[in-house]
């Protein structure tokens, strides 16, 4: 059994309706796998990911997840956006702890302030960022909160919104590790999908990496990564496997360039 599955998929705005932004999009993924999502800018992988989330619904064919058909949001797949996604006016902590009291309502206050406070550790926090506004954060602490958030209320699908497109270079680098480090090390894996323009970025921290080509989008290129590749920094630029990968990877990103630019 597939944990998500997408089937003859196509998906086009209400305001433009003869203009399908993804098309026949077929996909089959596993429970527990990490997902880079590549492609050019506007080529609808964040289309796909809305639809995953359920802030939107396919125009034709179906997305299921456990074989059944998405029906709007559910705390079961949660989200992680570029832009952090944090109340202003509210703590780190009351962030986290809104998203906790939604999944476990008869759960004690004391008990998810509790694991609110260990997933801020667990992300690399001082537990007194629970007490600050997310005006006093950092982005990459802001961003840090937003992953915590998400594995606090420990959903089976994780989806992943180019989380570190706005962060500096090192900060960057830190959170990769970081997010790889907290699946890696789970009991039961998420099933994660992860969008982002970096092919380097893809090739640390998938299991799978899925090309969509440009609009109308299909998917060009779906290809897992054996478990025999290491994943870690140092390993990526010397495993002739993962360097044969990365050439393949840009040449089918090129190959789609070429072909739009001359029609």
């Amino acid at each position: 059994m597939f944990k998500v599955e997408a089937k003859d998929l196509s998906f086009a705005y209400p305001d433009e309706p003869d203009r399908n932004v993804l098309e026949d999009v077929n996909l089959q993924v596993g429970e527990g796998e990490f997902v880079c999502l590549l492609g050019q800018s506007g080529c609808g992988k964040s289309t796909f990911l809305r639809l995953l989330a359920g802030l939107g619904k396919p125009t034709q064919g179906q997305l299921l997840v456990d074989e059944k058909p998405i029906e709007g949001t559910s705390l079961e797949r949660s989200v992680v956006f570029q832009d952090y996604g944090m109340f202003p006016w509210m703590t780190a902590g009351e962030n986290i702890l809104l998203a906790m009291e939604q999944k476990y309502p008869k759960e004690p206050r004391a008990a998810l302030r509790e694991r609110a406070l260990h997933m801020l550790t667990e992300v690399g926090l001082d537990p007194a960022v629970f007490n600050k506004l997310p005006k006093e954060l950092s982005g990459g602490m802001k961003q840090r909160c937003a992953i915590a958030r998400s594995f606090a209320i420990n959903p089976p699908i994780l989806l992943m919104d180019e989380p570190f497109g706005a962060l500096d270079a090192v900060t960057r680098a830190r959170l990769q590790d970081m997010v790889l480090d907290l699946w890696s090390h789970e009991e039961t894996k998420k099933t994660v999908f992860f969008v982002t323009h970096d092919v380097e970025e893809a090739l640390l921290l998938a299991t799978r990496i899925v090309v969509f080509g440009q609009s109308p989008s299909h998917i060009i290129f779906n290809k897992v990564i054996p478990p025999t590749v290491k994943h870690d920094r140092d390993h990526m630029y010397r495993s002739e496997e993962i360097i044969q990968l990365r050439t393949e990877l840009v040449e089918y990103i090129n190959r789609d360039v070429q072909l739009h630019t001359k029609e």
